[in-house]
């Protein structure tokens, strides 16, 4: 039709889900993307601090911190890139005090970061599943591998919760040193991926544990968000709406390619039956985006991050998303 389309620069790490749109295999009607490809972790600082691109990937505990602070400088999409159960990133030493969940109480674990989405949601579980308060735990912050990694977003801490910064040593060498009793991290310790006998999942079987967890309580770890630069946001309102669009077709094909048969579109054998299993516990969806089908795990999130002092306040789902996105309009 001869008008010019709307820029926008969009920055994101690689997924298979949203390939089909960051590479220009679906457009998004009336966008034209200039997709940059970023680690998670420069991603998320550059926006952030710097807001340099229109639209990001965003970490969700980030997010909601800032959205329950009053600071709106950006707006969320209910696209959400990554989500993983974190009953798998608890890490003990075989031969220490900690050998179930429920030993865990009275215990030292090690954090990255209090903030850190992935921690928010294990510590929910801690609480409300298996019944530790929060402030029965010595918390001990410090990088995974690395030392000298620092909290950052601004925490207004339940009474009751310490955390213990040690700048001086990594938690992977805090744990082999006895000096914390377990690791909880999204990225494994360096000598557990590198198969050291010395670090072991609490859980082995994490799989059969998250599964089980999903079905007793209908939450689904959600890590991430996509979202826009406010006054990107502002000046063309039916952007969100046909980003949202864009994203959910892409990850359709891609569940569409996880399922198929004929020919491995996943380099690891049985994708399709990985697929497949996931279909048996999600549902025909087995990648859901949107508010809806979202609504517990949402829920229960902003419950958490609200009584461990992520966010400020209690938010309500609706909060998170512009009224664009509230609801589905049906055909």
């Amino acid at each position: 039709n001869g008008m010019a389309k709307l820029q926008l620069t969009l920055a994101a790490s690689d997924y298979a889900h949203t390939r089909e749109f960051t590479s220009g295999g679906i457009q998004a009607e009336g966008i034209e993307i200039n997709y940059i490809s970023l680690s998670i972790e420069e991603t998320f600082y550059r926006f952030i601090h710097f807001g340099e691109w229109d639209v990001s990937e965003i970490s969700s505990g980030k997010y909601t911190s800032l959205i329950s602070q009053g600071d709106d400088r950006f707006v969320a999409i209910p696209v959400f890139p990554s989500r993983v159960f974190r009953q798998s990133s608890l890490y003990i030493r075989p031969d220490g005090p900690v050998k179930t969940a429920e030993d865990l109480r009275g215990k030292r674990i090690g954090i990255p970061e209090w903030g850190h989405s992935a921690s928010v949601y294990t510590r929910g579980w801690l609480q409300h599943d298996i019944g530790i308060p929060l402030s029965e735990i010595t918390w001990v912050q410090a990088g995974v591998n690395e030392p000298g990694r620092k909290e950052k977003v601004a925490l207004d801490l339940p009474k009751g919760i310490e955390i213990t910064s040690r700048p001086d040593k990594s938690l992977s060498q805090l744990l082999l040193d006895g000096d914390i009793d377990a690791i909880n991290a999204a990225h494994p310790p360096e000598p557990f991926a590198q198969r050291s006998p010395d670090i072991k999942r609490l859980f082995p079987n994490y799989r059969e544990v998250e599964e089980t967890y999903y079905r007793e309580t209908g939450i689904w770890p959600i890590m991430h968000f996509f979202a826009i630069r406010r006054e990107v946001f502002e000046a063309n309102r039916w952007i969100a709406r046909n980003l949202y669009k864009a994203f959910e077709e892409a990850k359709n094909r891609a569940m569409a390619a996880a399922l198929e048969i004929t020919a491995s579109r996943s380099p690891f054998a049985w994708c399709y039956e990985s697929a497949e299993k996931a279909r048996e516990v999600f549902g025909e969806d087995f990648f859901p985006y949107g508010i809806e089908p979202n609504r517990k795990t949402l829920e229960a999130f902003l419950l958490y991050t609200y009584e461990q002092g992520l966010a400020h306040r209690h938010l309500k789902v609706e909060d998170l998303f512009p009224p664009e996105l509230h609801s589905e309009f049906k055909v």
